[in-house]
């Protein structure tokens, strides 16, 4: 689980991101979804359900992947408490076909920029393109890199209804400015009565982009009309690197670069 969501960082989102915790994003997604009259979605790195059962909930017709199955058994679950059944599936966010397409495609909370080699998101971009529907729209979020720290240490902690306590040590190991990535490595412990009873390490690699250069890697792939929004206000100018840069652009009804199926 080197490389992916386990057991402890699902516990961890599971308490600090429950189900319809938001930023502000899922009242944004349902919104414009209402408002573009698409109801047929795939969400992206779907996790634990915390956009996704909420989008459930008001109509929506909604599949989920992610590549952690900790995570996807954490939505399962989640969902089945709801009486919910949504298709959930394991699979790369990079890489992946499942023969049908969509009105539109939704990544939130910046978990495109988990994708961590540029060649890697150029394909994701493609294989998005190919899942949707002609017209089809693709909605998703990136953070803007402002800390250019090399190395920094940050601890926190959680504690569940056991009465065990989780800690996260995240040490920052690399800063490529070059690559326009942070990797970091992400130590979770769980610990009661001073006992450690789990313990799970997790490579966290997050890559960065300018406002306007993804904008431009969308274009090149061949979506249109693409939409620029910062904190979840609609066709909002970002003011700050603090901002939450949403994207909304369409599959070109002439143009079909991306077929992977």
């Amino acid at each position: 689980m080197y490389n992916s969501y386990g057991e402890l960082c699902t516990e961890v989102y599971e308490i600090s991101k429950p189900v319809g915790f938001s930023y502000q994003d899922v009242k944004y997604y349902i919104e414009r979804l209402q408002q573009i009259d698409k109801k047929e979605l795939l969400e992206v790195a779907c996790g634990s359900g915390r956009v996704l059962i909420p989008l459930l909930q008001k109509g929506f017709k909604v599949d989920g992947i992610d590549y952690s199955s900790a995570m996807l058994d954490s939505c399962r679950k989640a969902c089945k408490e709801l009486d919910l059944n949504p298709i959930l599936l394991e699979r790369n966010m990079s890489r992946f076909n499942l023969n049908k397409t969509y009105e539109t495609i939704i990544i939130p909370g910046g978990s495109i920029q988990l994708i961590e080699l540029r060649e890697d998101l150029i394909h994701a971009l493609k294989c998005y393109y190919a899942h949707l529907k002609h017209d089809g729209i693709i909605i998703m979020d990136i953070l803007l890199q402002t800390d250019f720290t090399s190395h920094s240490v940050k601890t926190r902690l959680w504690e569940n209804s056991k009465n065990e306590v989780i800690t996260l040590e995240e040490k920052r190991i690399e800063l490529d400015i070059v690559n326009q990535r942070t990797i970091s490595l992400l130590k979770y412990e769980k610990w009661k009565d001073g006992a450690l009873l789990q313990t799970e390490l997790q490579r966290l690699s997050i890559s960065w982009y300018g406002i306007y250069e993804f904008q431009l890697l969308l274009e090149r792939i061949g979506f249109v009309d693409v939409t620029i929004s910062a904190n979840y206000e609609y066709k909002s100018p970002p003011k700050n690197g603090e901002s939450i840069i949403t994207y909304e652009a369409r599959k070109s009804e002439d143009r079909s670069n991306s077929s992977l199926f």
